[in-house]
């Protein structure tokens, strides 16, 4: 067996086994906090931005504490999407390869839009773990198909999306109908304040660990602003996506209606392209997602459906269409791309009205190189063109020069800082300083006369 550093967990042998198998040899830092914990049985907080290993810091202990002498439910897995929790379940499936033990564990996925009978009839054996979307595992418990009253473990992932998406409700639902010794596990990049009466509710002083990334984004991805200009934006994101010829590459919208025009533009200009986002059916969803695991696909349009935790292999470029409303995606998004130490380049098309977005973003320490696409060509701007969002450099850039001739060097005062120049006083301006003036050398004419 290798050498790893997970067997000071104490986790089941066919656990490390897995983990060897998928050169996984050490914890990451939310690992190393939270597995002892989890195992102990304590509420936990596992604050995080995606990729530093949270799906592992929960699931190797909960396996680790089921008893599989028992045929009932024991730890329920929750997630916002059907993809996001098919790729919980996909995760779950690779460390059971290994099992072999006398009972094996049982596990389940429960999503919806797939067959609610059939999953009825799947759950006549109850599973000892089960992973699924809020809405079916509450539908399946009111069916009294499932039987969570035995479980003493809940996981909600993503929660702050969870909460965005309104699934929260059921998520108490859910929390309501577990055992009454209940072990609550959240994991979410953020903690809004909506959600801490939920939490306030189920956990008991909580172990609450937050995994500060070291660089607030990938250090392998460059960060590329491109100004849209006057140009038609639907043309120019086609002319984007043909002129770098991706492995593979997801351009991002805000909205379910741009995805549904940029995806439109791109089969016009014959690309080979799919679409997701919150729109389409889950059997549209679950054949996009096939399509693009079978490599079958080169563009990926979506929305932020797809920036969180969704793991896609081999993503070289990220076009974002239109920023985010919450700039925190603009982290999730771009982290689809440099994966296990890949590089990665992640376009931005920017307007002005985008310049507040900007400026945040440089300053939660990203930095962003400025370009633009011409004539089928990719030119580096040395610096930021006119009217850019972000830090304004000392020199000029070789769009100005024609205002460097036009505004003199200021000259320098007695405190050696620099003196702007008056501005020049249009014509209009002057002429009715001239009225204002006659008018009140006639006021003091008639104050004289009266005064004699």
């Amino acid at each position: 067996m290798k050498q790893t550093q997970f067997t000071r967990f104490d986790l089941k042998t066919y656990l490390i086994e897995a983990l060897n198998s998928q050169n996984i040899t050490a914890p990451t830092e939310i690992q190393e906090r939270l597995i002892p914990a989890i195992k102990n049985g304590i509420d936990v907080i596992g604050q995080s931005q995606t990729g530093t290993g949270k799906t592992l810091a929960f699931l190797l202990p909960i396996l680790t504490n089921l008893d599989t002498s028992k045929s009932e439910v024991q730890a329920i897995i929750t997630a916002p999407t059907r993809e996001l929790a098919t790729q919980l379940f996909d995760v779950l499936s690779s460390l059971l390869e290994n099992d072999e033990q006398e009972n094996k564990v049982v596990a389940k996925l429960l999503v919806g839009g797939t067959d609610k009978q059939r999953n009825i009839s799947r759950l006549k054996q109850q599973p000892h773990i089960i992973v699924g979307t809020p809405g079916r595992i509450n539908d399946l418990i009111k069916e009294n198909a499932l039987l969570a009253y035995t479980a003493t473990t809940l996981v909600v992932d993503e929660a702050d999306q969870m909460l965005d998406m309104g699934f929260i409700e059921d998520v108490d639902k859910i929390a309501a109908k577990m055992a009454g010794q209940l072990q609550m596990l959240v994991f979410s990049a953020t903690i809004p304040e909506k959600l801490k009466p939920f939490l306030n509710k189920y956990m008991d002083n909580p172990r609450h660990v937050h995994v500060e990334p070291k660089h607030v984004t990938v250090k392998k991805i460059d960060h590329r602003l491109v100004s849209l200009r006057h140009r038609d934006k639907l043309q120019f994101v086609v002319e984007l996506a043909q002129s770098f010829n991706p492995y593979f590459a997801i351009i991002f919208t805000s909205t379910k209606e741009e995805a549904e025009l940029v995806t439109e533009k791109l089969l016009e200009a014959k690309l080979n392209v799919g679409k997701l986002h919150g729109g389409l059916q889950a059997r549209e969803r679950k054949q996009v997602m096939k399509q693009v695991h079978d490599l079958k696909l080169q563009y990926l349009v979506a929305t932020d459906l797809a920036a969180r935790g969704i793991d896609i292999k081999g993503i070289t470029h990220i076009i974002n269409y239109s920023l985010p409303k919450d700039l925190d995606f603009y982290i999730h998004r771009v982290g689809r791309t440099a994966r296990a130490g890949a590089e990665g380049i992640a376009y931005t098309i920017y307007e002005l009205s985008d310049q507040k977005a900007i400026e945040k973003l440089i300053s939660k320490g990203i930095t962003f190189t400025y370009h633009d696409f011409k004539k089928g060509e990719w030119i580096k701007l040395d610096k930021p063109p006119l009217g850019t969002p972000g830090k304004r450099v000392a020199s000029k850039t070789a769009d100005s020069k024609n205002q460097q001739k036009e505004e003199p060097k200021a000259k320098q005062g007695s405190t050696g800082k620099a003196k702007a120049k008056p501005k020049k006083v249009k014509p209009a301006y002057k002429k009715k300083a001239r009225f204002k003036q006659q008018k009140e050398d006639q006021r003091q004419r008639r104050i004289k006369k009266k005064g004699k």
